[in-house]
Protein backbone atom coordinates (compact mmCIF):
# COMPACT_ATOMS: atom_id res chain seq x y z
CA UNK A 1 0.00 0.00 0.00
CA UNK A 2 1.49 3.04 -1.00
CA UNK A 3 1.49 5.92 1.75
CA UNK A 4 0.88 8.80 0.47
CA UNK A 5 1.80 10.94 3.02
CA UNK A 6 5.67 9.55 2.59
CA UNK A 7 4.94 10.23 -1.04
CA UNK A 8 4.17 14.36 -0.33
CA UNK A 9 7.02 13.98 1.94
CA UNK A 10 9.25 13.27 -0.19
CA UNK A 11 8.52 16.00 -2.67
CA UNK A 12 8.30 19.21 0.46
CA UNK A 13 10.83 17.48 2.71
CA UNK A 14 12.89 14.66 1.47
CA UNK A 15 14.83 13.75 4.33
CA UNK A 16 11.94 13.71 6.75
CA UNK A 17 9.97 11.01 4.43
CA UNK A 18 13.02 8.91 4.96
CA UNK A 19 13.35 9.08 8.75
CA UNK A 20 12.91 5.27 9.32
CA UNK A 21 15.83 4.62 7.69
CA UNK A 22 19.48 4.19 8.41
CA UNK A 23 21.36 8.13 10.11
CA UNK A 24 23.42 7.84 7.20
CA UNK A 25 20.58 7.50 4.31
CA UNK A 26 19.26 10.54 6.29
CA UNK A 27 22.18 12.73 6.25
CA UNK A 28 23.13 12.07 2.51
CA UNK A 29 19.33 12.97 1.63
CA UNK A 30 20.19 16.05 3.70
CA UNK A 31 23.04 16.74 2.24
CA UNK A 32 21.97 16.47 -1.58
CA UNK A 33 18.53 18.80 -0.66
CA UNK A 34 21.17 21.23 0.98
CA UNK A 35 22.90 21.06 -1.77
CA UNK A 36 20.10 21.59 -4.87
CA UNK A 37 16.98 20.44 -3.68
CA UNK A 38 15.58 18.20 -6.93
CA UNK A 39 19.01 15.26 -6.13
CA UNK A 40 17.12 15.11 -2.36
CA UNK A 41 13.52 14.68 -4.44
CA UNK A 42 15.04 11.92 -6.42
CA UNK A 43 16.89 10.35 -3.88
CA UNK A 44 14.20 10.15 -1.05
CA UNK A 45 11.59 8.89 -4.05
CA UNK A 46 14.02 6.01 -4.78
CA UNK A 47 14.29 4.88 -1.80
CA UNK A 48 10.39 5.02 -0.95
CA UNK A 49 10.30 2.63 -3.98
CA UNK A 50 12.87 0.97 -3.45
CA UNK A 51 10.99 0.06 0.15
CA UNK A 52 8.06 -0.44 -1.97
CA UNK A 53 9.42 -3.30 -4.01
CA UNK A 54 10.57 -4.87 -0.88
CA UNK A 55 7.49 -5.11 0.76
CA UNK A 56 6.08 -6.81 -2.35
CA UNK A 57 8.08 -9.42 -2.54
CA UNK A 58 7.77 -12.29 -0.65
CA UNK A 59 10.38 -13.47 2.20
CA UNK A 60 11.79 -16.45 1.41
Amino acid sequence: MIDIRKWILAVICPPAAILDREIGTIMLVGLLTALFWVPGVVAALFLLIQQQTQRRQPQV
